[in-house]
């Protein structure tokens, strides 16, 4: 049953690799004098996603989010494996699964070449690899005082449909419909990645929050920052909303954007900029980075901005 499962809804030609899924291993030969860049993110039902989500977007996102890790590392995709436990062996599921995942990886140029599958608890776990030249690797240890902080895209959105869903906050379902695409489908930004190599000093995706994610940087780099919250981007649906706690709170730490948060010298605005219109998605400047260390939020009048938390925590009660 698991091999007929893996031959009807996982295996396709894979010209990318020496061998791919069918044997022991997969045989996979990087291009010379590239660096490999790796990483591996683990779904669970009921934590990332619900039962009755389409089986279809959770395709999509379950590799999408990985894809978000080579982004923010400027790494172009290459291979992944995919591992699945599964209650029963639901074979519109699957289909419905595989078709999601599939169509993201036909996207970005990513090959399935092996992984594993066993009965359990809905649980998908996937490990992607990508290419990087050496050197030019987006690290978050990079952030130099001075440089600017970026944010590709808009934020917010995924954790205010979140909201939405969970009744933590009421929305109008015209609005809601405008913000829970991004909870669903997300959109790695892996072009933009790849186009700020040698331009951004700094980069994370925001999966965990903005100052979460943010934090990670000015931790890796002995930096502190200051950001504006007016600047930072959002659809204009979430604007009508920050006057709600809940919402602020969604802009700030909600996570579950997958957007790119970056650092880049002063001197580059223009190369950021250049790059961004490469990639096609907004980019904005929302701070700036300096030696003290900290992370302050001022609201429109320079005053610092209270915030209870700064992200997810995982293993939270």
């Amino acid at each position: 049953m698991e091999f007929d499962l893996i031959a009807k809804h996982f295996t396709r030609a894979t010209p990318g690799a020496v061998l791919g899924v069918g044997d022991d291993c997969a045989l996979l030969a990087p291009t010379p004098d590239m660096q490999l860049a790796v990483s591996s993110d683990m779904l669970l039902e009921g934590h990332h996603f619900s039962p009755q989500d389409s089986p279809a977007g959770i395709g999509h996102k379950s590799l999408a989010v990985n894809l978000s890790d080579l982004a923010a590392m400027g790494a172009t995709p290459r291979w992944a494996t995919l591992s699945i436990a599964l209650p029963t062996a639901n074979d519109a599921w699957l289909t419905a699964f595989a078709r999601g995942f599939f169509r993201m990886a036909d996207l970005h140029g990513i090959e399935l070449v092996g992984g594993d599958t066993t009965r359990g608890a809905l649980t998908i776990s996937i490990t992607v690899m990508g290419e990087v030249p050496p050197g030019q690797a987006l690290r978050r240890d990079g952030a130099q005082a001075g440089d600017d902080v970026w944010v590709s895209g808009v934020i917010g959105s995924a954790a205010l449909a979140l909201a939405y869903r969970q009744g933590r906050l009421f929305m109008e379902q015209v609005d809601a419909a405008k913000v829970l695409p991004a909870l669903y489908l997300p959109t790695p930004r892996v072009t933009l990645g790849i186009a700020l190599r040698g331009i951004a000093s700094s980069a994370i995706d925001i999966s965990d929050g903005l100052l979460a994610d943010l934090g990670h940087i000015l931790q890796r780099s002995h930096v502190g920052a200051t950001l504006e919250f007016a600047a930072l981007p959002t659809l204009p649906v979430v604007q009508t909303y920050l006057e709600h706690a809940v919402a602020r709170d969604c802009v700030l730490a909600g996570g579950d954007d997958y957007e790119l948060c970056f650092t880049a010298p002063v001197a580059k605005r223009d190369a950021v900029r250049a790059a961004a219109e490469v990639a096609g998605v907004a980019v904005t400047r929302i701070g700036q980075i300096h030696a003290a260390p900290g992370l302050t939020v001022r609201d429109a009048d320079g005053q610092p901005l209270p915030f209870e938390r700064t992200g997810y925590d995982h293993f939270a009660a």
